[in-house]
Order: C-alpha cells, then sequence, then structure tokens
C-alpha cells in the first residue's frame, strides 16, 4: 500500500492542468459523436490526439476510460429495453432469442481481439494507417448503398442466428482501425438483408458486450498507468462521451429512417484524404 502514501487527494483536484482538461473535453466529444456513426471512432482518437499533442501513457488509458461514457448512453437510452431482457431471457421468450443473437455476433470478436490485440495496438494505431481505412472503408459503403436493397428484416428482433453470426464476422473487419465498428455492424447488416433501422439498432445493443469487453481487458493490460491523480481529466473526457454520445445516436436514428450513409463515406473519404495530404506536404508531421 504503499503507493497509497503518494496520494494527495486535494492536491489531486486543486492542481488541475486547463490545457489537459480542455484536451480531455475534445477527445471526449470527438469520441462520443464519432462512437455510433460509421466513421471510426478510434480513427478519429488516434487524428485528433496526435494534434492536440495528446499521445503520452495517460493518453492511452484515458482513451480507453472515456469509452465506458459511450458505453453508458447507449444503456441509458435503451435501459427498458435492456432490463426487460436480463429479466425474461432466462425463459423460452424472444428475449431469450434476441440476447442469444448478440452473443453470437459478439463471439468473433471476442476471439480475433483476444488473439490479435497487441498486434493490432503495436502496428496500426497510427494517422496515416487510419487514413488509408478511412478512405477504403468509404468507398465500400458507397459500393453498398449503391446496390439494390434487399430488405428480409425489418426489425432487430426478426434475425436469426445465422444473420446474427454473419454480423459479428464483419464487426471484426473494424478491430483495423479506421474501418469503424459501427460502420462495419451496420453496412454487413444491410448486405446480409436488415434494414436500416435494424442494422443500425443492432449495431448499438452489440456495441455493448463489443466495448465493454475491450475497455476492460485495455484497462486491465494497462492497469500500472492508472493513477488517483488523473481522475479529473478522465472525469471530464468521460462524461463529455457520454453526453455527446447520447446525441449522436438520437440524431442518428432519425437520420437512417429516410437516408442513406453516403454522406458518411464522403466525409470518411475526404477527412482521410485531408490527412494524407497533410502528411505528404508536411504540413503535420503525424
Amino acid at each position: 500500500m504503499e503507493w497509497l502514501a503518494d496520494i494527495n487527494p486535494i492536491g489531486a483536484f486543486v492542481e488541475l492542468d486547463p490545457i489537459l482538461l480542455l484536451k480531455a473535453l475534445i477527445l471526449g466529444i470527438v469520441e462520443g459523436l464519432t462512437e455510433f456513426l460509421p466513421i471510426s471512432s478510434t480513427g478519429h482518437l488516434i487524428i485528433v490526439g496526435s494534434l492536440l499533442g495528446y499521445t503520452d501513457e495517460q493518453s492511452k488509458v484515458f482513451k480507453i476510460v472515456i469509452q465506458f461514457g459511450a458505453i453508458l448512453a447507449v444503456c441509458w437510452l435503451y435501459r427498458e429495453r435492456i432490463v426487460r431482457v436480463v429479466r425474461r431471457m432466462w425463459s423460452p421468450t424472444p428475449e431469450r432469442r434476441f440476447a442469444l443473437n448478440i452473443l453470437i455476433a459478439f463471439l468473433p470478436a471476442m476471439v480475433l481481439g483476444v488473439l490479435f490485440h497487441d498486434t493490432i495496438k503495436t502496428y496500426l494505431f497510427n494517422p496515416l494507417t487510419v487514413a488509408g481505412a478511412l478512405i477504403a472503408g468509404g468507398l465500400v459503403i458507397l459500393y453498398i448503398e449503391r446496390r439494390p436493397p434487399r430488405v428480409r428484416f425489418t426489425e432487430v428482433d426478426d434475425i436469426g442466428w445465422r444473420e446474427a453470426l454473419k454480423v459479428g464476422f464483419a464487426q471484426t473487419i473494424a478491430m483495423f482501425p479506421g474501418v469503424s465498428r459501427a460502420g462495419a455492424t451496420i453496412m454487413g447488416g444491410l448486405v446480409f438483408g436488415l434494414s436500416r433501422k435494424a442494422a443500425t439498432e443492432l449495431s448499438f445493443f452489440l456495441a455493448i458486450p463489443t466495448m465493454l469487453a475491450a475497455t476492460l481487458y485495455d484497462i486491465v493490460k494497462s492497469r500500472d498507468l492508472l493513477a488517483l491523480h488523473d481522475l479529473p481529466v478522465f472525469g471530464v473526457g468521460f462524461f463529455a462521451a457520454f453526453l455527446a454520445a447520447m446525441l449522436s445516436i438520437k440524431i442518428l436514428l432519425r437520420y437512417v429512417s429516410n437516408h442513406s450513409f453516403e454522406v458518411f463515406a464522403w466525409y470518411r473519404i475526404a477527412f482521410g484524404l485531408l490527412v494524407l495530404a497533410t502528411a505528404y506536404t508536411g504540413l503535420v508531421q503525424w
């Protein structure tokens, strides 16, 4: 317990770095706004964090912790559905089928994430690989959106375990930073016959176990970097991510009812090209 001697609870909150808190606020907003949109929250955090010069060891843990804020936003917005599923999943009900589908969809990412976590973190977490993935993902979205729609499942409760597993494998593509977990699951859902609404809602629900497991796994592996004096910075980022994610989810649900995802594809392509252009010209040292 020697580390307790180094803790100054009052000083931890008095000696605050306003610049660091501002960076935490910006990154928290970025995380919340982008987590559930098909534009890659991880990619944006890597790029924006690099621009802000927030790339030290503390930043690595910070970017993990603020994901809890986005997870909490989904849980809060769908709290009634989640409670109903938990209560009824123990008997043969539609809620049990729904819970099993989420579990099945989660399994591919869980297995491959454990196997390739360290390799991905070591070699792929940099702005230039993210830029390439943003552009490639944007082109894929344009291709899928311009295919004739073949909707077989209008509601998320209609899908079977096969469709859930297919979307789960689609989600694993998002382990490459810049692809976007939301983008992979939503586009995968559209390819496998889900309506826009069903694919989007499935992406939200699948985010809960996937992000929770990934976040807890990262925290356990980075536990030596956790420090009490970082609590104010983490708190600002956490609540910023929570509020921004709430807004993002509500806007996306309204948007998908009458629009395609092409606007996100063009944004991804433009943003990725901007990053590559600034790197090529030397305007930004990524």
